[in-house]
């Protein structure tokens, strides 16, 4: 059974940082691609970053480039979400997704406020 769980959301203050960490179990996690998505009230969930199999190709929104940052470590089964410099409009509930598998976590919320 594939499952993802996001961990490590929380309350930031703009410009503050946060990580984020996604655990999957149930298939064998090297063999696919991840993302991360995000979903704000009333809006759309969008791509925000995609890492490939063995980490060669990154890519982002251009709404989150040089500030985050994605990256997997194969041996934990783990895909993390790095960000910086965060803003108030970056608040949403961010989720893991294994696009090949259609696999969706239950997302993790992130609130930039002051």
């Amino acid at each position: 059974q594939v499952q993802l769980v996001e961990s490590g959301g929380g309350l930031v203050q703009p410009g503050g940082s946060l990580r984020l960490s996604c655990a999957a179990s149930g298939f064998t996690f090297s063999s696919y691609a991840m993302s991360w998505y995000r979903q704000a009230p009333g809006k759309e969930r969008e791509r925000v970053a995609y890492i490939s199999r063995i980490s060669v190709t990154t890519n982002y929104a251009d709404s989150v480039k040089g500030r985050f940052t994605i990256s997997r470590d194969n041996a934990k089964n783990t895909v993390n979400l790095q960000m910086n410099s965060l803003k108030p409009e970056d608040t949403a509930i961010y989720y893991c997704h294994a696009p090949t598998l259609g696999s969706w976590g239950q997302g993790t919320q992130v609130t930039v406020s002051s």
